[in-house]
């Protein structure tokens, strides 16, 4: 951290997001003390209090351990989800600790090594996790704070202290990623989110353009073509574009046939990477394997170690996961997906749709936050439309109040197909048992993957 850091311990409050969870790891293995408060104990807060991680589950300021007790030795790091009568958090306020949102501690990371910053609607998970992936097994290396939990390594964190390059997923909730540096900042879509933070498409976009302001002179902005947002790239970045099928990077020659994508990655500068194939072998991977390569690209990693690295990908969780895949061409299948916006949904379904054609596919989906599903009802019925029957749950209110007139009911009224119900969780799995299953996805951002061992044991049981 050399001398942007003076702080020899650290307290998180909301410990146990998986962003906060890289940090503490981070910090761990810079030898400093961590300790924090979470509302929830859960798998993830498990394994951070072993690996030395002091966690309280009560927010009572009586519980902050006593090397946290002094505000010139303790950075107080914060997440916007909780609010600001959090006690434990007024106490630090109240006695002169410099307390920063977690975005703010990742902007200090980037100035000190060379910011791989990934951006966007929805993508960015993927996009990073495959950068981190392919430069973590190349001479190249990288420390990596990823939103989603890698299958490859069992974490969202990967630290390098030798490498100079930090993989960040740079997140538009709260304006999050304004304090970022970026040296290659990725944009991967701009489709409007998080209105409740930003009320109008319009601020989106501009929150997005502020960021590419922000790439450092000598960096490089990569932005996916044919989106709404106008760069306002520094004066000596260097702006290219991406898609899957045109752009300064991009794929060609794609093939597809037995559960597997191949492709060949063609660079700016012409430099084309053959047959790379899809360690998780979905439509939309492919535009996001052309992202994560072009930054590799970028920093120098071989062709040959991109091509092996995609192919070994197991992805992150929760982005479209194999919960249960019975062998033969009518074995039964689960998968689970973090989809919560219409437009990752709709290709989400699309991608089900296209490995497994022709069979019958249900949609267990939880929208998550009253504000998405006030803003988004209309695009989200007619993305779960696309499937062949839909179980639609109660909305998942994360750090939201109820609205008046939102629930469930405003999309399931507008969902065109056949077979639909709507229920609680309380109820979903007396539904799970009474059906028959072919193709199953589940959807959402809020907590209906710790239904999925109960959904597939239950599956399981059927045959």
């Amino acid at each position: 951290m050399g001398n942007d850091f003076e702080y020899d311990s650290l307290y998180f409050v909301g410990a146990g997001g998986i962003g906060m969870a890289a940090l503490e790891r981070y910090f761990l293995a810079k030898g400093l003390r961590v300790a924090g408060y979470d509302r929830t104990r859960t798998a993830l807060t498990d394994a951070l209090a072993g690996e030395g991680v002091e966690i309280a589950y009560d927010e009572s300021a009586a519980l902050i351990p006593q090397y946290c007790r002094d505000p010139r030795r303790t950075l107080v790091v914060f997440t916007p989800a909780v609010p600001a009568s959090h006690s434990g958090l007024q106490w630090f306020r109240a006695n002169g600790f410099e307390v920063l949102k977690r975005a703010q501690l990742l902007g200090i990371i980037t100035r000190s090594s060379r910011g791989l910053c990934f951006s966007g609607t929805h993508g960015k998970t993927t996009t990073s996790s495959m950068a981190a992936h392919i430069l973590h097994s190349s001479p190249i290396g990288c420390n990596a704070f990823l939103g989603g939990i890698l299958r490859n390594y069992g974490s969202n964190f990967l630290l390098n202290a030798e490498s100079p390059y930090t993989v960040i997923e740079a997140d538009e909730f709260d304006r999050s990623f304004h304090h970022l540096s970026p040296y290659i900042a990725v944009v991967t879509a701009t489709d409007p989110d998080h209105l409740d933070i930003y009320g109008t498409e319009e601020a989106y976009l501009e929150s997005f353009a502020h960021f590419t302001e922000l790439v450092v002179p000598g960096g490089a902005l990569i932005v996916h073509t044919g989106l709404k947002l106008k760069p306002r790239p520094a004066d000596g970045v260097k702006v290219y574009t991406y898609s899957r099928d045109a752009g300064d990077f991009h794929a060609e020659n794609v093939r597809k046939g037995n559960g597997e994508i191949t492709f060949d990655f063609v660079a700016a500068d012409g430099t084309v990477v053959k047959d790379v194939s899809l360690g998780v072998p979905v439509d939309i991977n492919i535009e996001n394997a052309v992202a994560a390569m072009a930054v590799c690209h970028l920093v120098g990693a071989d062709g040959g170690v991109m091509r092996q690295a995609m192919a070994t990908f197991g992805g992150a969780k929760r982005r479209f996961e194999f919960w249960l895949k019975e062998a033969g061409e009518h074995g039964r299948v689960v998968i689970d997906d973090y989809a919560h916006h219409p437009d990752e949904l709709k290709a989400s379904i699309r991608s089900v749709r296209d490995l497994y054609a022709g069979r019958k596919l249900t949609v267990i989906f939880q929208p998550h936050l009253y504000s998405r599903t006030r803003d988004f009802a209309p695009q989200f019925a007619e993305a779960l439309s696309l499937a062949d029957e839909v179980i639609l749950l109660d909305i998942y209110p994360a750090r939201e109040q109820p609205l008046p007139g939102v629930t469930s009911e405003i999309i399931f009224n507008a969902i065109d197909c056949a077979n639909k119900v709507m229920c609680s969780k309380q109820e979903l799995l007396g539904i799970v048992a009474e059906r028959d299953f072919d193709v199953l996805l589940t959807a959402g951002a809020g907590d209906i993957c710790d239904y999925l061992p109960e959904i597939c044991k239950i599956i399981g049981q059927k045959r």
